[in-house]
Parts: C-alpha cells; structure tokens; sequence
C-alpha cells in the first residue's frame, strides 16, 4: 500500500502505550456519547463562554448561560472533563478551554463535519451494518425512499441539506482558486463539461476566471433545475449551460460531436463504485479528442500531508456506505489509477496539496 510519509509513520508502527490504548479503546465504545456531550455544550453556548471567560467560568453561570438546569449543566461538564474538551481549576472549580475545545469551536474543518454528521447521518449510522453486508445505503430509508441520496438532495430537509452542502462545498470550495490555475493557465479550455455539478458553483468560477469558456452541467434532471436557479442572473450564467443525465444509467452518454476541451469532476468519482468509475471514465472518452484533458479532482485518502485528514477522509467512506449508495467511497490512488487504466485512459500529470487535501489527476487519451 502506497501511503504518503505522515500516513507511513502513524499506520504501520504502533503509536500508544498500554494504558493510551485501553483509553481509546473505552473512548471508541463511548464514542456516540462524547459526541452528543460535545455538539450541546456547543449548540447551547456553554463551550463558547468557557472559552470567553477571562480566568474560568463557574457551572451556576453556565446555568444561566446556556439556560439548562444545574443538573444538565454538571452531567455535561463533567463528562467533558473525560473527554477532554474542557479544564477545571481544582481550587475554584472554574472551568477552561482546552486545546481540543478551541479546535472544536473555531476548526471550520471540525464544524462541518460535526453538522454532517448530527444532521445528515446519524441515525442512518445505526444501519451501517446493514449497508455493509447488503450493499445498499440501508441508512438512507429514514429521509426517504430514494436508491441513492443524490435523487432525494434536492427535497432533504431544510436543515439537512444545509449540512449536506455545507460539508460537500466547504471542501471543494477551498481548493477551486488553485484549480482553477491548473485547469485555465495551462491548456486554457474554451470548452468544458462539470460532470457532476451540484449547484453550479465551480462552473461559476469558471465562466468568472476565463471570459471565453462556455461549461455545460451533466448532472441528474432535478440537480440541472437547482442549478439553474442557483445560477439565475448571475453574471457569466449565460455560458453554462444543463445536460440532465443519470450517469448510473450506461445507454445514457456524454454530448458528442461537441471538441469538448476539457472534462471536470471534482469531488464526483468517490460517488460510484469502481465497476461505475469505468463505466463513467469509458463514456467520457467516447467524447474526448486527443488534445481534450480530463480533470479528476478527489482527496485521496493516501495522499494526505496530515494524518488526521486521512481519518477524515476513511470514515467518510462509511458515510456512503451508509447513507450515499451503499457501494462507493473515498479511494486512494491505486484505486483510482485502475479505474483510469481500465477506462482506457492514462494518467498525464498528478497534482497534489490543493486546497484542504486534493490531489488533481490529469488524464488524457
């Protein structure tokens, strides 16, 4: 297995003594809990007034603060005292911030996440056995009836979706600026295909960054309809235009006939299974030309210059299982590399470090 240094060092020697090891193991079976403990005291204003208080916070203002009884404000504290998101002074009994506290509240990486995860997935985590041993994103029926979650987006729940695009747009969006070089300085692209859309944000960036690129949207009919009235009046909207597709579907097919200069999909390949990747990448070939680049833009679990974005991303995998498809996940780079390979496709050019965690594979005939 390929792993980039800081993944090699912490995943293939053991890191904790006995006693840490016994620890993680009790925080691992608690682990529902310690994160329930934390998203109150946030969502209740008592992590942010201990970490405000200029010398420590007392649990009686905390009372006051949060507006709950003495008896949940103690219940909280003192198992954030195990956890370890909160201090106490064992004179004044006045508590403090600890550095995984901060994190907790000012990490934008950290609140994304933690919303994904209350809002989104949940309660279908409870099902991820199922998924698991079924194949299907058996954690999905609770939000609707839908085979896949991308069918039901547009009609989740207000909040729901909230969460579900502000973890999916919060990574991408961090490393647009850079990919928009990679994509526009080099082959400067008149034409070009976002296959998997969304809201139209990237295609956005693009008709801003380049006056002479026109960007047509593959995505599901009902993401072609949000996407239209996300881009409504917005200028440079004139040059993207919708193709509705459902890519699981194989007679379905790229626009042809078109000299496509340039083919993006980011964040969209870690959405199907392998034998769909192929399926997909085959497809996109039939549209491409020699001088045509196809841009794969994911965050390759491998290729991480930190650790904890690799865990990250490794539990993410689960949240298709669970929720998403049943049958896809955050892949690493031998992965993907196959499925180019097997797609009749070669790999040109990686680029690694964009944004939070990307990597940019550059593929051409």
């Amino acid at each position: 297995m390929h792993l980039f240094p800081a993944l090699e060092k912490r995943y293939t020697e053991e890191q904790l003594s006995a006693k840490e090891a016994q620890r993680l193991a009790e925080f691992i079976a608690w682990g529902p809990v310690v994160f329930q403990t934390a998203r109150i005291m946030i969502k209740y204003g008592i992590l942010d007034a201990i970490r405000d208080s200029q010398n420590g916070i007392s649990r009686q203002e905390l009372c006051k603060v949060s507006g709950l009884s003495d008896y949940a404000v103690k219940c909280l504290t003192e198992a954030a005292l195990s956890i370890g998101i909160i201090l106490v002074d064992k004179e004044t009994d006045l508590f403090t911030i600890s550095k995984t506290g901060w994190f907790l509240l000012t990490d934008t990486s950290t609140r994304a996440n933690m919303n994904f995860n209350h809002d989104v997935n949940y309660e279908g985590w409870f099902h991820l056995e199922e998924s698991l041993v079924n194949g299907k994103p058996e954690g999905l029926k609770h939000f609707g009836p839908w085979p896949t979650i991308y069918e039901g987006l547009s009609t989740l729940p207000e909040q729901v979706q909230k969460s579900w695009f502000g973890f999916d747009h919060f990574y991408s969006d961090n490393s647009f600026e850079a990919a928009l070089k990679i994509v526009f300085d080099v082959y400067k692209p008149k034409s070009l295909f976002d296959v998997g859309g969304n809201t139209g944000r990237w295609a956005l960036k693009c008709v801003g960054y380049s006056q002479d690129v026109n960007v047509t949207i593959l995505d599901l009919p009902q993401q072609i309809k949000m996407m239209q009235e996300q881009t409504a009046g917005v200028p440079g909207a004139d040059r993207i235009h919708g193709y509705p597709i459902n890519l699981l579907d194989e007679s379905q097919h790229f626009p042809l006939g078109t000299n496509v200069d340039a083919i993006w999909m980011s964040q969209f390949l870690d959405c199907f299974s392998m034998p769909e990747i192929v399926s997909i990448l085959r497809r996109a070939k039939e549209a491409m030309s020699p001088d045509t680049r196809l841009y794969i833009m994911e965050t390759l679990w491998d290729r991480q210059k930190f650790e904890t974005a690799a865990l990250c991303l490794t539990l993410t995998s689960l949240y298709f299982t669970a929720l998403a498809n049943g049958n896809s996940k955050m892949y690493n780079t031998e992965d993907m590399e196959k499925c180019i390979t097997d797609a009749g496709l070669v790999v040109e050019t990686i680029h690694d470090y964009i944004g939070l965690g990307h990597s940019i594979i550059v593929c051409k005939l």
